[in-house]
């Protein structure tokens, strides 16, 4: 279906930049296969029409003419649709051969080192790679392993409602969300999706690695607004306790949990395979040191180690 519809749209496109004078919509029918498929005239005119908001929506710019007959017809011209002469500076260059460099490792690789032949057959200048020179051992890279990346990264940028199960940090089970995709991050080597959660009828984040199964595309448009700045990181954060106020005391197991030993105010080894560290306290640190099972062993706060206890045992309880 997606395949069909994205020829249908090139057709079009390809149409509508090849004329030298406006179409009308009946010759338009005539000259594309899929609107001759079309089962009756009001058929193709809302696929005429859904089409052509969409190739306006990707930035094409469609004309709309009424000849000396009074009919209308369409024109897409090709100075109004030529992007100007791309210029970059050496240092610009450089920016963006890092940028795909990032991408190497995940799905988005191939349409990163596309663009970049491109932009080098435009005469993007094939700049010094200081970085590779300087940071040999380094691999600059964004890690993409969930599955649910590539629809939901789709879901986002065509606004389309999606829907998935997913497993919160204290459940062993999943449960469906039905979710308006908005953005994706990339924090601290996981991924997670801002969006309106419909169920709840409020904003939520999920972290990718607890989808399970398929994301499914719903019908339907957007019913919640998109915010201008969707601040994924900043609620990620409040969750790990990046704004904590306050401290907590921690056993942890030697030679494990090495994101919490980066976030250690203070530690100190306990001997017999345990250290122990003072970590910050906040919102939604509980959530983060179930993760770690048994590798983890929570001194004080009292009401932490309460939250942390319930937690496990909701899991064990499945």
């Amino acid at each position: 279906m997606a395949i069909a519809k994205a020829e249908r749209l090139m057709n079009l496109a390809l149409c509508l930049l090849g004329t030298g004078r406006p179409l009308s919509k009946r010759e338009l029918r005539g000259s594309i296969e899929a609107y001759l498929e079309a089962g009756s005239d009001d058929a193709f005119n809302r696929m005429f029409e859904r089409d052509k908001d969409d190739l306006r929506e990707l930035g094409l710019v469609i004309e709309t003419v009424e000849n000396l007959d009074g009919e209308t017809g369409y024109v897409a011209r090709r100075d109004s649709n030529r992007l100007p002469p791309i210029t970059l500076d050496g240092e610009e260059a450089a920016a963006l051969g890092l940028a795909a460099k990032v991408w190497q490792q995940a799905r988005l690789a191939g349409a990163a080192s596309g663009a970049l032949q491109k932009l080098r057959a435009a005469g993007m200048p094939e700049a010094e790679d200081s970085y590779e020179a300087h940071h040999s051992a380094l691999e600059p890279r964004i890690p993409v392993h969930e599955a649910a990346f590539e629809p939901l990264m789709l879901a986002c940028r065509d606004r389309r409602p999606v829907a998935f199960d997913y497993r919160k940090a204290n459940s062993a089970r999943p449960e469906q969300r039905q979710v308006e995709p908005w953005t994706l991050e990339c924090w601290r080597g996981h991924w997670y999706l801002a969006g309106w959660d419909r169920d709840r009828g409020a904003e939520r984040v999920f972290r990718l690695s607890r989808i399970s199964g398929r994301v499914r595309s719903r019908a339907g448009q957007f019913v919640a607004p998109v915010p201008d700045v969707v601040t994924v990181r900043e609620t990620v954060e409040s969750w790990a306790g990046e704004t904590a106020t306050r401290s907590a005391l921690i056993r942890l197991r030697a030679g494990c949990g090495y994101p919490l030993r980066a976030k250690a105010l203070s530690s100190r080894e306990l001997g017999n395979g345990w250290d122990e560290l003072e970590v910050p306290y906040g919102h939604g640190l509980d959530a983060w040191l179930v993760e770690f099972g048994p590798d983890v062993v929570v001194l004080e706060p009292a009401d932490l180690r309460a939250d942390v206890v319930e937690r496990l045992r909701a899991v064990a309880k499945g």
